[in-house]
């Protein structure tokens, strides 16, 4: 008999055709992990400057790390592998991380933000130069999805889109709780490079939506017509 046969014409595979529990898995969004222990390496082996603020471009020019956006990748998600080791003073911006991640960044007197990226500006996130040759503008970021809207505006969760004087409230009460003295920004060297943040629509440091950049020339072409300012200030 063939493999899989069974006695009559209703076999297994006829009688269960579908597995409910597996509905909508292949739609989900998928944040691809890096440890603290990793990122710890790129630092050491100076694969990240750690005197600019840290996103998702710097880890993946890093050659290090990779996602694909058309396979749901959402971006990075930062694991506690590695927490008990990790001291590098950072800014950096993620798209998930737990609360012992967060508490291990912050005791070693950095600051991490979570944000979130649509597939439109992953994309372009993926490889710069390449999107930049295109001389097409740089895109708006959009707002997050009705379902993590919640998680993006938590201030436990360091989210970008939290309230910030509920983010200092937050960063206190988790270094109460994990036993830590809390390491006052305002009084460090690099406050400015440690306060540095993204505008909501942002995707590049220091590059705005609606600017084009023209590699070739080494310039930087901005939209002059009112209506184009005001649709990527929008």
């Amino acid at each position: 008999m063939r493999l899989g046969y069974e006695t009559g014409n209703n076999p297994f595979y006829l009688r269960f055709p579908w597995e409910p529990y597996y509905r909508g898995h292949h739609v989900k969004r998928q944040y691809p992990p890096l440890s603290l222990l990793d990122l710890q390496k790129m630092v050491d082996t100076n694969r990240i400057d750690t005197n600019k603020p840290i996103d998702l471009v710097a880890i993946l020019n890093s050659g290090l790390y990779r996602m694909f956006p058309d396979q749901n990748h959402f971006g990075v998600n930062l694991t506690d592998e590695g927490a008990d080791i990790f001291d590098a003073k950072i800014n950096i911006e993620v798209q998930w991380a737990s609360e012992l991640v967060i508490a291990a960044v912050e005791r070693s007197g950095g600051v991490i933000t979570t944000a979130y990226y649509d597939p439109h500006t992953l994309m372009a996130m993926i490889n710069a130069k390449k999107f930049f040759e295109r001389g097409i503008p740089i895109p708006r970021r959009m707002m997050p999805p009705p379902d993590a809207i919640e998680y993006y505006t938590d201030p436990t969760k360091r989210g970008y889109l939290a309230d910030p004087e509920k983010v200092s409230e937050d960063r206190l009460v988790l270094a109460q709780k994990y036993g830590y003295n809390l390491p006052k920004i305002e009084d460090d060297p690099d406050y400015k490079m440690l306060t540095e943040r993204k505008d909501p629509r942002q995707i590049f440091y220091g590059l705005h939506p609606g600017w084009v950049v023209n590699l070739r020339d080494k310039v930087i072409l901005k939209p002059q017509d009112e209506e184009l300012v005001e649709y990527y200030k929008s």
